[in-house]
């Protein structure tokens, strides 16, 4: 069973987090400049074939009442745009709030505030991605 990677997609910079072989844990694995988007094809990739992806999760920006906005727009056309060059399925995935938890997240541990948050903030995407599909699969058959 490969992992499964998130993407936080921002005009700047990607963060990317990746899972754990058994789909359990998420960690933030990279922060990618966006020079152009073949360069970020070309380094996700690269990344996808070195971890052994087998679907990679784009956070999809939402206001707090749940309606896509310019940005979600935004990021769908991108994602998309990068998909055709990607050699595994995107999934879209609810990012609200996923950058102040990340934030949180940081200064409980007393992190520096000044370093971008954007490997972390797809850290959380991918780590609610994995906690839905854990509580929506049907259980296994008893001990």
């Amino acid at each position: 069973m490969g992992r499964i990677m998130a993407l936080d997609l921002g005009e700047k910079r990607i963060g990317v987090a990746v899972s754990d072989p058994s789909h359990t844990i998420a960690r933030p694995l990279a922060i990618l400049p966006r020079h152009s988007r073949r360069a970020v094809a070309e380094a996700l990739a690269r990344l996808i074939a070195e971890h052994d992806v087998e679907a990679v999760v784009v956070g999809l920006p939402r206001s707090l009442s749940g309606e896509e906005g310019p940005q979600a727009w935004w990021v769908r056309r991108e994602a998309e745009a990068l998909a055709r060059h990607l050699p595994v399925p995107i999934v879209f995935w609810d990012e609200r709030l996923s950058t102040a938890t990340a934030a949180a997240y940081r200064a409980m541990r007393g992190r520096r505030r000044h370093e971008p948050l954007d490997a972390e903030a797809a850290a959380v995407i991918l780590q609610d991605y994995l906690e839905a599909r854990r509580s929506a699969a049907p259980p296994g058959p008893p001990d």
